[in-house]
């Protein structure tokens, strides 16, 4: 008999730990990442008392699967255009928590005596909080809904996008080059290049190849098809020098503009939780109990930084970017843990042979410690408040609560600032497609160019010209003609270009001068092409870019390809609201003025087995109980708008709800605890069919089926009459029984034997 792999052997003992531990933690309602992290401990080899996984290397190979898997489905969950509606706030406060936490692990570093390189890295391990366990354990609290969370999740998004321009700058310093050169700035252009292009390119084209594909694709396919692109990204991101967590989170996030995203999310989900399940679980088997002895004072000392630095630091630089103090508590302390990117950058670390060996199993320690901590953190915002309130002055409470970072601005510069805002907008996007263009097409078009025409050069007026370089220098400028034409001409006629035209001529030279520098750069994009390609004077090729600028401003077709092209984009971009839309699951127009109050609107989805299903919104009385307002009812594909007290309740029912914080907590915890009593005896219920034959002495003989009393003395229901015939005949309601009828009758089995005896 064949022996198991020792890969799957390891997996058997790792899910079937998983799966007691976590019904252990579920039992006393702890978060699951911390029965994942427990059941890691527990399979170790550092725990002498249990069996021990033995291929650590596969299981370290499936735990980076999970994180890839995670960070997709967390795009998937929260695109970015919810970060770009928050506007500045989160990047204030993710850079002010980076530089904050930093400095705060240097700091300790350099008390316990470690090396320069161990304090280095160890600040930024301490500035990256977990995004996998925060989402996680929002999502266990049932947190995900609120307010706060939203903001927290942004910041997480950020820090993980900084994170890999920190891993470039650590980097740097360990190889001895000095980090504040061009190397960061580099690689700071380099994340925004890809970020912008594979997000443009990935709106552009994703949703169009789901649309042409859809009456091919069922949910297998889509699932399949769906995790396919998110591998390609992934290995795109690791090719360009990134990480594959970075491009899948990538991927979700194009995915998430989609029509197809919530059913997407919904079949990826079994994926991401078997895989993130053994992420968590790996990350507990590095937990040794010997580092813990050894290094107790110093990991002590770590996740009191962590904890008070994050709820310190943190709270002050939500505050700072404009949230009010209690908003700012919780989302701060919802930030005192580090998790996968710390790891990564412990790894990097080792790798570069800089760092000491202990350090990766004391961070592995503070960042269980810190996670099993974190829901108590959370949980632990709303009290700290409460005695900071009742130990602040009022009016010092009225002014945190209020301080926003907003400035007055006339008229005329506010023109000018949305203006030029998407006059740079438009131009560094374009610029970053030319770019991209122009790289594939002197990358892969030029060779095959050089293949197919290497003989057709020729030589005129004593200047040698390469077909191959001609043709290839052709189609490039062709490709990126739509790019460089919406560069120079958009927002050339928009409403603030005209106001500010027409309100003053001082205005007139500046938008001009807009004008002119678009220009310029799009005639460098074409010299840059003739430059590679060409042997002309730099005068001649500048001449040649000019022209071929003019041309593409006025030709007709040119201009209906970036037409076309920039619809195509805003269309995927909209599609998935306008698909909201159009089958009624658009969020109200008030929300936006809601979400600056304490009240927002939260939707909660009735489970199949809820205690509230048959019953109207008169008889749950949601308003008196929780204070909340129920605004709409989405069943289906419709929207139930303004519902009264006698709607009934379905399942599957989604209920938009009105209400702050608390009272959406409120409702929330009603929704998974108020269902219905699991049925014990279902499987002694089931119904069964028996034939019955009615003898001279049977009680219904000679009565009609209604005076038999089968249906509702016996709860049993006649199916047919036997005749002799294939098919069952009907009984009807009139006709009396007689000896000798053979009839079909279903029921439970207690009521059957029953009817039997009677």
């Amino acid at each position: 008999m064949a022996e198991v792999p020792t890969m799957i052997q390891d997996l058997a003992l790792i899910l079937v730990m998983a799966g007691i531990v976590t019904l252990v933690f579920k039992q006393l309602k702890q978060p699951l990442v911390l029965g994942y992290i427990m059941a890691g401990f527990l399979v170790s080899p550092h725990m002498p008392y249990t069996a021990s996984v033995v291929d650590q290397a596969s299981i370290h190979l499936w735990a980076d699967i999970g994180v890839m898997f995670l960070l997709f489905s967390l795009g998937l969950d929260f695109s970015f255009k919810k970060i770009l509606k928050m506007g500045a706030s989160p990047v204030i406060s993710t850079i002010s928590i980076i530089f904050c936490m930093s400095m705060l692990g240097m700091f300790v570093g350099h008390a316990f005596g470690w090396s320069q390189m161990d304090c280095i890295f160890l600040g930024g391990m301490l500035a990256m909080s977990s995004t996998t366990i925060i989402y996680k354990a929002f999502d266990d609290l049932g947190l995900r809904q609120q307010q706060f969370a939203s903001l927290v999740m942004s910041v997480l998004i950020l820090e993980d996008i900084l994170a890999i321009v920190m891993m470039v700058m650590l980097s740097a310093i360990a190889s001895g080059n000095s980090p504040d050169g061009g190397q960061l700035v580099g690689s700071i252009v380099k994340i925004a290049f890809f970020l912008i292009l594979w997000l443009v390119v990935g709106i552009s084209a994703v949703p169009l190849f789901l649309r042409r594909v859809r009456r091919l694709i069922n949910d297998e396919v889509l699932l399949v098809v769906s995790l396919g692109l998110c591998c390609a990204m992934a290995v795109t991101s690791t090719e360009v020098g990134f990480s594959s967590a970075f491009g899948a989170f990538i991927m979700g996030s194009i995915l998430a503009e989609t029509v197809e995203a919530e059913r997407i999310e919904r079949l990826v989900e079994p994926v991401k939780n078997l895989f993130g399940a053994i992420f968590f679980v790996s990350v507990g088997m590095l937990v040794d109990p010997q580092i813990l002895v050894d290094y107790a004072l110093p990991i002590i000392a770590l996740v009191l930084t962590i904890i008070v630095g994050q709820s310190v630091f943190g709270s002050m630089a939500f505050m700072l970017a404009g949230e009010s103090l209690k908003s700012a508590m919780r989302c701060g302390f919802s930030m005192a843990q580090i998790g996968e990117f710390s790891f990564i950058i412990a790894s990097l670390g080792l790798s570069l042979g800089v760092i000491s060996d202990f350090l990766y199993p004391v961070v592995v320690a503070v960042s269980v410690i810190t996670t099993f901590l974190t829901p108590y953190m959370i949980r632990l915002a709303t009290p700290a408040y409460g005695a900071l309130e009742h130990r602040l002055p009022l009016r010092l409470i009225k002014a945190l609560n209020h301080l926003q970072l907003s400035h007055p601005n006339t008229n005329e510069q506010s023109l000018w600032k949305r203006l030029l805002t998407q006059m740079t907008i438009n131009t560094v996007v374009y610029s970053i497609l030319s770019s991209a263009t122009i790289a594939l097409m002197l990358s892969f078009v030029l060779p095959v160019a050089h293949q197919l025409l290497a003989s057709f050069n020729f030589t005129l007026f004593g200047i040698g010209f390469s077909v191959p370089d001609i043709v290839t220098g052709l189609l490039t400028v062709v490709c990126i003609a739509p790019f460089l034409r919406a560069m120079v001409m958009k927002k050339n006629r928009s409403p603030e270009w005209r106001a500010l035209w027409t309100e003053s001529n001082r205005n007139r030279l500046p938008l001009l001068f807009t004008v002119l520098v678009r220009v310029v750069l799009a005639v460098s994009f074409v010299f840059s092409v003739c430059h590679y390609l060409g042997r002309f004077s730099n005068a001649v090729m500048i001449t040649l870019g000019f022209v071929a600028v003019v041309l593409m401003v006025l030709s007709r077709s040119v201009k209906r390809r970036s037409i076309v092209l920039e619809r195509l984009f805003i269309n995927n971009l909209r599609s998935r609201d306008i698909e909201a839309q159009v089958h009624g699951r658009k969020r109200p127009l008030y929300e936006g003025r809601l979400l600056d109050r304490d009240i927002h609107i939260a939707e909660f989805t009735v489970p199949a087995d809820s205690a509230w299903m048959g019953q109207t919104l008169k008889q749950l009385a949601l308003g008196q109980k929780y204070g909340v307002h129920v605004s709409s009812i989405l069943r289906g594909g419709h929207r139930l708008n303004i519902p009264d007290g006698d709607y009934v309740i379905f399942p599957g029912d989604r209920l938009q709800v009105i209400g702050s914080d608390g009272q959406l907590a409120q409702i929330s915890q009603a929704i998974e605890t108020e269902r219905l009593d699991e049925d014990t005896d279902v499987e002694a219920r089931e119904m069964k069919l028996r034939q019955l034959i009615i003898g001279p002495d049977s009680p219904f003989v000679g009565k009609t089926l209604e005076q038999s009393g089968i249906r509702h003395l016996y709860s049993c229901m006649v199916v047919g009459l036997e005749e002799g015939e294939e098919n069952l005949s009907p009984v009807s309601p009139k006709r009396p029984f007689q000896e000798g009828d053979i009839i079909w009758v279903v029921g439970e089995q207690e009521a059957l034997d029953a009817l039997l005896k009677g």
